[in-house]
């Protein structure tokens, strides 16, 4: 049956049932995730080298570099509810493929089919939200994918923990339990969208790869794509050098600077709960604003602080201001362009490689002039989320 024709959206009763798969959805979305802790496991189990474990989490952005317009165009072609279950049945299938072996080229293949999913399954479920909520909350909406997202984050790195010191049955497979736990869930996903009858929007009308990609000629639409580089290059940069910042000043050890990363993903996943609160009850730039304060406040921290208190402070900061700043932009660039979603949820998608981008310049940065050069280059990237308070459209 054609899933473009078939419910009511309208019905309060409707939209929950098909919420509730929707949302589960974002959970299988956070195991991405699990490719930051699952390195280190790999790293030890294969005794690889810095150079190899670290060309794993690498896959990832690579990914969304290259298919997140193509599926875009994609959608045009097989609907949004169809792009999402292909996107899970990718991610199933590399969630499999550790269970039964574990070499380094099998993880190299696992991982990259992870990221291929999890590349298609971002630019696909958030206009597939967008065509069931209405556009006043949206932002709002996809904030709280984003905290159900961060949920199977922050779950990831407990579950393989507790399989290599067997406190799982882990069947032999030690930390890798998690694969068949989570493709369990990933299956369920599968499952329960498959089941959820949803009424799509007519495709949109850009196909080609370049018309694409001129999109970005239109000047809000490229606002937002940087806007969404700046908000990963953020993200990605506060959690590699957090830790760093900690040792460099205060002597920590490695295992003790971790609690930089704990500290600035705790807050970001409570700011994820917050703010999908907040951006239905309160004015969307306002609220931004807030955010974005919060951010400045946090690099302000960073280059001042004298104390670990301090620092971890800064991290917090920046870990809540940083958290809706996602969900906002995605959803004005949305809004924006209300006939070429498809397509535009490929481009702010595409805007993830950010998270390559800004790690290698605060790398060149931090050589330069210390990890105060790698808090320089994020405080630039606040910056320009500054400056987008005052071109972001009404809401």
């Amino acid at each position: 049956m054609d899933s473009k024709v078939v419910t009511d959206n309208t019905k309060p009763g409707n939209i929950l049932l098909q919420l509730v798969p929707v949302m589960l959805c974002f959970f299988a979305m956070g195991f991405v995730d699990l490719v930051g802790s699952a390195t280190n496991f790999v790293k030890e189990d294969l005794h690889l080298s810095s150079a190899q474990a670290g060309f794993i989490p690498s896959l990832v952005f690579f990914w969304f570099l290259i298919f997140s317009v193509p599926t875009g165009i994609l959608m045009n072609k097989i609907g949004r509810k169809k792009t999402v279950l292909f996107s899970l049945l990718l991610t199933l299938v590399s969630l499999i493929i550790p269970i039964f072996h574990a070499g380094y080229y099998t993880m190299l293949i696992a991982f990259s089919l992870l990221g291929i999913g999890n590349a298609v399954m971002q630019t696909s479920l958030n206009p597939l939200v967008s065509g069931l909520i209405n556009p006043a909350r949206l932002a709002s909406t996809l904030t709280f994918g984003q905290f159900v997202k961060a949920l199977a984050s922050l779950l990831a790195p407990y579950l393989m923990a507790w399989g290599a010191a067997a406190l799982l049955p882990t069947f032999g497979l030690g930390w890798r339990v998690l694969f068949p736990i989570f493709a369990i869930v990933c299956l369920l996903s599968i499952a329960m969208l498959a089941g959820t009858p949803i009424r799509e929007e007519k495709a949109d009308k850009v196909t080609g790869f370049m018309e694409c990609v001129r999109l970005l000629g239109v000047p809000f639409v490229l606002l937002c794509f940087i806007g969404i580089m700046c908000h990963v290059g953020i993200d990605v940069g506060t959690n590699t050098f957090a830790p760093q910042i900690l040792r460099e000043r205060f002597g920590l050890t490695v295992e003790e600077a971790v609690i930089g990363t704990q500290i600035y993903f705790y807050f970001r996943t409570g700011g994820c709960l917050l703010g999908s609160w907040a951006l239905a009850k309160l004015p969307v730039r306002g609220f931004f604003a807030f955010s974005v304060c919060c951010m400045l406040g946090g690099m302000l921290g960073l280059f001042l602080a004298t104390s670990q208190t301090m620092v971890l402070t800064a991290i917090a900061l920046i870990g809540f201001g940083n958290s809706n700043i996602f969900s906002v932009v995605f959803a004005q660039a949305l809004n924006h362009s209300p006939e070429e979603k498809n397509e535009v949820s490929g481009l702010m998608i595409m805007g993830l490689f950010g998270g390559t981008i800004f790690p290698l310049c605060m790398g060149f940065a931090q050589d330069a002039a210390g990890v105060a050069g790698a808090v320089a280059v994020m405080t630039v990237g606040v910056l320009y989320l500054f400056f987008y308070i005052f071109k972001m459209k009404k809401a």
